[in-house]
């Protein structure tokens, strides 16, 4: 009887053993499009915890364009990696990086932002996290709107900065999100100001935000709102230099980043009244997560989940944070 214990138990520690080795062999690349940014930098940190928790080792690579992506996949393939995720600096590159992810027989998922195929239509084959972006904007001209209200501004005395980035989809339908309730609100469509920024960071809103309320230096009210906090923390930025007090602008971001928290913590509020927290750890852990199952276990993820967000103000957003898991 002893001896048949002791080989049922060295059987088990021969099974936990081979699949501790097996989880130690997994290698997933993680690639996003902007290294640099709060956003990715957490998308990665929770993918770390995801590779702990497991015991298998998550490659994260930078890759601003597509030139660098086709490389970083090759790097993969050549690493001995079985999958990898990508936020790629272009969803038109789809097609290019399903076919280097085929020849380096590389299982592929991607976050944040949707591959789309030479017509621009999604790749639906291609498991997917995203962000409900219509909904995201949706929340964020609600907040406007709200405030509006309870500052008792005349809808029609007021303008709309609306910074844009028009090459992203979910960049269009975020902020159309926003148009559509103001609109709905009754606030005047000629009242919407176009920003386009040249890229996705603050410094392009601020520039594209100036143009806007120098040409429109007659308009005492303002509201602002784009692809992510960035762009609106560029359009406050912009009211700030040509002299527009806090108090007569609205600004609500997407994301919950770092700079948008610094904002909240500033002594005295700004014109950034409030940002639409989505949740870097569902994105970056449950992505790694997903990918694991798929090469371990054989699990396809599925096609397409959307997440949500929650609006965070200054009074409020250690709360928000904390309730999702990221504080």
């Amino acid at each position: 009887m002893r001896l048949f214990k002791a080989a049922i138990l060295a059987g088990t520690f021969a099974i936990l053993t081979a699949g501790s080795a097996f989880s130690a062999d997994v290698k997933i690349g993680f690639i996003v499009k902007q290294p640099e940014e709060p956003w990715f930098q957490d998308e990665w940190k929770f993918a770390d915890q995801a590779a702990k928790e497991k015991g298998f080792t998550v490659v994260k690579i930078g890759a601003e364009d597509g030139e660098k992506v086709q490389s970083a996949i090759d790097n993969l393939g050549a690493q001995g990696a079985q999958g990898f995720i990508v936020c790629t600096p272009d969803v038109k590159l789809g097609p290019g990086i399903v076919a280097k992810a085929e020849a380096n027989q590389l299982k592929l998922m991607t976050v944040d932002d949707r591959l789309v195929s030479a017509d621009g239509k999604p790749l639906e084959d291609v498991p997917h996290m995203g962000i409900s972006a219509t909904k995201i904007g949706e929340t964020v001209g609600q907040a406007i709107v709200d405030e509006i209200k309870k500052r008792g501004w005349d809808m029609k005395n007021v303008g709309a900065i609306r910074v844009s980035y028009d090459q992203l989809p979910t960049a269009v339908d975020r902020v159309e999100g926003a148009i559509s309730v103001l609109k709905s609100a009754g606030f005047p469509a000629e009242n919407i100001y176009d920003a386009p920024q040249a890229k996705t960071d603050t410094e392009a809103a601020l520039n594209a935000a100036t143009t806007v309320l120098n040409k429109h230096a007659d308009v005492k009210y303002w509201v602002a709102f784009g692809l992510n906090d960035e762009a609106v923390l560029g359009a406050v930025r912009a009211s700030e230099s040509v002299g527009i007090p806090a108090t007569n602008i609205i600004g609500v971001g997407i994301g919950g980043a770092e700079s948008a928290i610094n904002e909240f913590k500033k002594p005295a509020a700004t014109g950034f009244f409030g940002t639409v927290i989505i949740s870097p750890k569902r994105h970056g852990y449950e992505t790694a997560m997903n990918m694991y199952d798929w090469i371990a276990n054989g699990k396809e993820p599925a096609k397409l989940t959307l997440t949500s967000g929650s609006l965070a103000l200054r009074g409020d957003y250690e709360k928000v944070r904390k309730d999702l898991g990221i504080q």
